[in-house]
């Protein structure tokens, strides 16, 4: 028992990058919708294009034959280590469609992370994201305000906002707390669905 809390304590603490890519990984190995739910939280909710709760949404929808390939580009996460946002790009079909994706992590009791939100959208060329990228912290500094309207980490320090207009357009941003004020650290406009 002693030796096993040691070999424990000496494996770095998994991080929301590393639970983005194990999510590409299982759902390259798995399928893709089965990782979406293996990795989802229980109040998780994504856009496609609609706002929809993702247990409910994925419940009985089937694994693609090939599924879209993602990995993270950049990380962002509040001082308290507790919530993180990863965006990046995607690849469907060989790179015959790419775009680029926005994940909400939370960690959870276990020290593991769940993902809270998912959303993403095609472009015409895929973003130049990724490699080895490491996460940019929150400042724990200053006392951070509630912005109106946005969702936020238990500690303030990172926050985010779906906005969807009337015809279908929506906008994610997220911000990051820098000590004295948020700086706006994610902006993606994704088109309205096609009528």
């Amino acid at each position: 028992m002693i030796i096993a809390l040691a070999i424990a304590a000496a494996e770095p603490a998994m991080t929301a990058i590393d639970a983005e890519r194990a999510f590409a990984a299982d759902a390259q190995k798995l399928g893709q919708w089965t990782a979406f739910r293996k990795y989802a939280a229980d109040d998780a909710v994504m856009f496609v294009p609609q706002w929809v709760r993702a247990h409910e949404f994925l419940k009985d929808k089937a694994d693609p034959p090939v599924s879209v390939f993602w990995w993270p580009g950049k990380s962002f996460v509040s001082c308290d280590g507790g919530t993180a946002v990863n965006t990046g790009p995607w690849v469907r079909q060989w790179g015959k469609a790419v775009g680029y994706f926005s994940t909400v992590w939370k960690r959870q009791a276990d020290g593991g992370w769940k993902w809270i939100y998912d959303g993403g959208d095609a472009l015409e060329a895929a973003r130049a994201e990724g490699g080895d990228i490491t996460p940019k912290p929150a400042s724990c500094e200053g006392k951070p305000y509630m912005m109106p309207h946005a969702f936020h980490s238990a500690d303030s320090t990172l926050a985010w906002i779906n906005v969807t207009g009337p015809d279908g357009q929506r906008s994610f941003f997220v911000w990051l707390w820098n000590g004295e004020k948020y700086e706006n650290v994610i902006s993606d406009y994704f088109a309205a669905p096609p009528k």
